[in-house]
């Protein structure tokens, strides 16, 4: 059966009905959409403009900032739309877009901080070798491949979503369209493709997480006879890495790895990898990098201030 014969668009029922809580989230999440756009614009910037862009992790890290902006994009201005009107809708094919470019710029994410933890494992197991292994060409190669493998992750989910039927009802009870509130709605059954589906999320996921894992296990392994100092920088570094992984992972695992079935509190789990996460990923690598405190120091303050005195 045709899913569009019947069905031509989805009512999202979002996080709530009432008035006041609608009001209450939208200025809450627009400050969160407004800090995740500046955040994530000002170290893009600031490491473009500086030397640092030429070090792998803040290469990576643009690449992440950039997915971040991407990523949480595609969500976030449909949902604050959705809580200033009455009946929220989203029409098929735009559904099926958003499912599409949630899932790659979301695996592009997964990808980059998995390749993130790649570059600290070389840099401190390996340091002598660290500027051979991971050099600008692998770096530019690293990128492309977590875009492609993130391509094949969200064509095949998209896949999916596009081979269910609907017959009605389309009312789904999520503030974006993902495609475990759409098995809900489908009249087929479920069973398959959901295994289908945590075999392509769940698996994708749990799979990353445990690589990023065992790296970071790998580094305070290797840092244990460190002399104080460099102990103390490595693990500042990798720490940042680690909460960011855990922030995002563990949300997207509590969803994806278990079988299809949908918890009112997958909308609550759900907030915390598309919203907040994005948006504290900024902070998390600004407020406990020194690196990255100068470069915003140089290109925001040292430079602007320049610019300044020679405009007067």
């Amino acid at each position: 059966m045709d899913s569009t014969n019947n069905i031509t668009e989805f009512i999202l029922l979002g996080l709530s009905q009432n008035k006041k809580i609608k009001t209450l989230c939208f200025l809450l999440f627009l400050f969160c959409y407004i800090a995740i756009l500046l955040g994530n614009i000002v170290i893009m910037i600031s490491i473009t403009c500086s030397q640092i862009i030429e070090q792998p992790m803040y290469f990576f890290l643009n690449y992440l900032a950039l997915s971040d902006l991407c990523y949480t994009s595609t969500v976030t201005p449909k949902f604050l739309t959705d809580l200033l009107i009455e009946r929220n809708v989203i029409s098929y094919t735009s559904c099926m877009t958003q499912l599409f470019t949630m899932h790659f710029f979301g695996g592009t994410e997964v990808l980059i901080l998995t390749v993130m933890a790649y570059d600290r494992f070389v840099a401190i197991c390996k340091p002598l070798h660290y500027t051979i292994i991971v050099n600008r060409r692998r770096c530019h190669a690293l990128v492309i491949a977590c875009c492609a493998g993130a391509f094949i992750h969200s064509f095949f989910q998209s896949l999916l979503a596009n081979s269910l039927p609907f017959c009605g009802p389309n009312e789904m009870d999520h503030y974006f369209c993902d495609v475990y509130p759409l098995l809900t709605l489908a009249c087929t059954n479920k069973y398959r493709i959901g295994l289908l589906v945590v075999a392509n999320s769940g698996m994708m996921g749990l799979v990353t997480f445990v690589v990023v894992m065992w790296s970071y296990s790998f580094i305070l392994y290797t840092i244990r006879a460190y002399p104080a100092e460099s102990k103390s920088k490595a693990l500042s570094t990798c720490s940042s890495h680690v909460t960011v992984v855990i922030l995002f992972f563990v949300p997207v695992l509590f969803i994806y790895i278990r079988p299809a079935v949908t918890y009112p509190e997958d909308k609550v789990f759900a907030l915390f990898y598309t919203i907040l996460a994005p948006m504290f990923n900024p902070l998390i690598y600004t407020l406990r990098n020194a690196e990255m405190k100068n470069a915003l120091w140089k290109v925001w303050c040292q430079k602007l201030f320049f610019v300044g005195k020679r405009i007067k």
